[in-house]
């Protein structure tokens, strides 16, 4: 299977020698589970897009510190490539940004949550479990940043997961959408970094909360491994 992985933002020049960007957080976690997945990189903030929409089997679109409602022309573009995206039936996840940008191009809406910021580990329970889950245990654990959330879903989605915090959590769209408002590309030395920089933005109690959060770990592997089912099937 080949992903077309959509870049939507750049990490910071100095945490790439650790981390990485943001594709190659995801061809570590996603490969990792399946060695001969294989990668394609589209850096839709500088307007690239694939010549072909089938020259890739599905896609995946990064995080962002970007919202989704901002008046910005490579964020329309990206909204009419979802739009495209779904009436082709192509598959497509969508991370953080990913998950609000989803619902924004079909018929949702996301802003500014009066709740303020979610970061560090937080606990999502599934409601419904699809057949792409695992059938263990309805609770998981990701690693989040966000200010933004999906007030309103996109047209025909189903909420699969969420918390008090955050009740829009996983959703999927029909057969060919799954999005998560969570990062399960993160590692926790990334998440500290971001809750460093962002100390002040973030607020003391959120962002003490968040660093005493990531004394246990988030379970990545297992949503990659989500998903991986959700894409192949």
């Amino acid at each position: 299977m080949k992903l077309g992985i959509l870049k939507t933002d750049a990490v910071r020049p100095e945490w790439v020698p650790e981390f990485g960007e943001y594709p190659d957080m995801f061809t570590v976690l996603l490969g990792r589970e399946d060695p001969e997945l294989e990668f394609v990189v589209y850096d839709v903030e500088e307007g690239e897009y694939p010549q072909d929409i089938d020259e890739v089997d599905a896609y995946l679109i990064t995080g962002s510190k970007s919202s989704v409602y901002e008046d910005k022309a490579w964020i329309a573009r990206l909204i009419d490539f979802v739009r495209e995206l779904d009436a082709r039936g192509k598959k497509l996840v969508g991370i953080c940004f990913g998950h609000q940008v989803v619902a924004q191009a079909l018929g949702g809406k996301t802003e500014k949550s009066s709740k303020g910021w979610g970061v560090g580990r937080h606990t999502h329970t599934f409601t419904e479990r699809p057949d792409w889950h695992d059938g263990g245990k309805a609770d998981f654990d990701i690693l989040v940043s966000h200010q933004d959330q999906v007030v309103r879903n996109a047209r025909g989605a189903r909420v699969l997961a969420g918390s008090d915090f955050c009740e829009n959590a996983v959703v999927q769209v029909g057969d060919n959408i799954l999005t998560f408002q969570g990062h399960p590309e993160f590692v926790p030395g990334y998440s500290r970094e971001i809750m460093e920089f962002r100390r002040e933005a973030i607020g003391e109690e959120a962002y003490s909360r968040g660093m005493a959060s990531l004394d246990r770990a988030a379970e990545s592997e297992r949503i990659a491994r989500w998903i991986l089912n959700f894409l192949k099937r």
